[in-house]
């Protein structure tokens, strides 16, 4: 006996498989440096991007009463901001709904245009450039402090609590290491114009070989050294003021106060010498669900956290937030709700300023002691 098969157009195929019964897919893009100098701070902030997009996914996330399902799309910018700008347009192309990153200010701020054009939000976790918000791109945000606050406090701490009266600065030249560099030279004067600035000396963000600046400051006799940048460079450049003798303290931004610094260091690090700080004070009253991330953290990846894979964990969830609010997933249509969004993160409370800035931020102080980085304070 014979059958009639009846072919289904390919069209009404698949008007079937993905009709309204189907779940809503929201692309997150995540940008960072995975390859490069930097790589263990931008594979840290997507290690922090994929434990959210999973906690979302596990808990049955809702935006206007239907489960969705998150997925990431992880683009490396290796920290170059042309390589950061083609990662950009690539995200774009893509169609996401929203993007967490860049970590570098040198990368974020060129890549915050294209998604501005494209009206897609941007959630930086870590990028501290006072530029990336002054842009007044109204899709421009970010969790932590910026380098007025960052920089300035540094300034005002070294001269204030640590006595700090002839500083030499030295800077990688890249938006970030210049940018806070600036900011706290004007901290320090602003607490005490009569510091003296006893030299200003520059390198790049891949130099290993600081010995030229390094004698050239020891002439001068300092009493600290402050550096603007990452602790790729930083921690070299202590092992070589060990070797030639320089024993100043060593003061610092986020980007030298990680995990890495004593690897990086080695016994150039010291006991006590430097003084580093996170753009992200962690108050005593978020203090347990910090530790609980770093412990999931730890399980899930063999590795502790470096620095702000719990910041980008929270941009995660506070731009899911206001997906929710609005009831949403269309950039277009929850940008407005996460302008005005209120999370309570596992690094905090949430908001943004008129800028995108967060309010209130907070800065947590540290040092290294017993080749481990050690919490000082945290001060708003």
């Amino acid at each position: 006996m014979l059958f009639k098969v009846k072919f289904i157009p390919l069209a009404m195929a698949l008007a079937f498989s993905t009709g309204a019964g189907a779940q809503e897919v929201v692309k997150i893009g995540h940008v960072g440096p995975i390859s490069g100098g930097i790589a263990h701070l931008g594979k840290d902030n997507e290690n922090g991007a994929r434990m959210a997009i999973d906690d979302l996914n596990a808990k049955g996330f809702k935006i206007n009463g239907k489960a969705v399902r998150f997925v990431l799309m992880a683009e490396d910018d290796a920290a170059d901001p042309k390589q950061g700008t083609a990662a950009a347009q690539k995200l774009v192309d893509a169609k996401v709904n929203g993007v967490i990153g860049h970590l570098n200010s040198g990368t974020t701020v060129p890549a915050s245009k294209i998604y501005f054009d494209a009206g897609i939000p941007q959630i930086s976790p870590s990028a501290t450039t006072p530029q990336y918000t002054r842009q007044h791109f109204n899709t421009a945000f970010r969790v932590v402090a910026n380098d007025n606050k960052l920089g300035g406090m540094l300034g005002r701490y070294a001269v204030d609590k640590l006595q700090a009266k002839k500083i030499a600065i030295i800077d990688d030249r890249t938006a970030y290491g210049q940018g806070v560099a600036e900011e706290f030279v004007k901290g320090a004067k602003a607490k005490f114009p009569g510091v003296q600035i006893v030299g200003k000396e520059f390198t790049s963000a891949n130099a290993t070989d600081f010995n030229a600046i390094l004698t050239s400051i020891k002439a001068k006799n300092p009493d600290m050294i402050f550096f603007g940048g990452i602790d790729a460079v930083a921690g070299p450049m202590l092992r070589q003021m060990k070797a030639l003798g320089i024993k100043v303290k060593f003061m610092g931004g986020d980007g030298v106060c990680t995990e890495s610094m004593p690897r990086l260091a080695g016994d150039g690090l010291g006991e006590g010498i430097v003084t580093c700080a996170e753009a992200g004070g962690i108050m005593s009253d978020h203090e347990k669900a910090l530790d609980e991330f770093k412990a999931r953290y730890k399980k899930r990846f063999g590795a502790d956290v470096q620095i702000y894979a719990p910041h980008t964990y929270d941009a995660v969830m506070t731009m899911a937030t206001a997906m929710a609010d609005a009831k949403s997933a269309d950039p277009a249509k929850y940008l407005p709700f996460l302008a005005k969004v209120k999370y309570d993160g596992i690094t905090g409370p949430i908001s943004f300023d008129a800028n995108g800035d967060i309010k209130d931020g907070s800065l947590t102080l540290f040092t290294f002691k017993g080749g481990k980085k050690v919490k000082m304070e945290v001060v708003k």
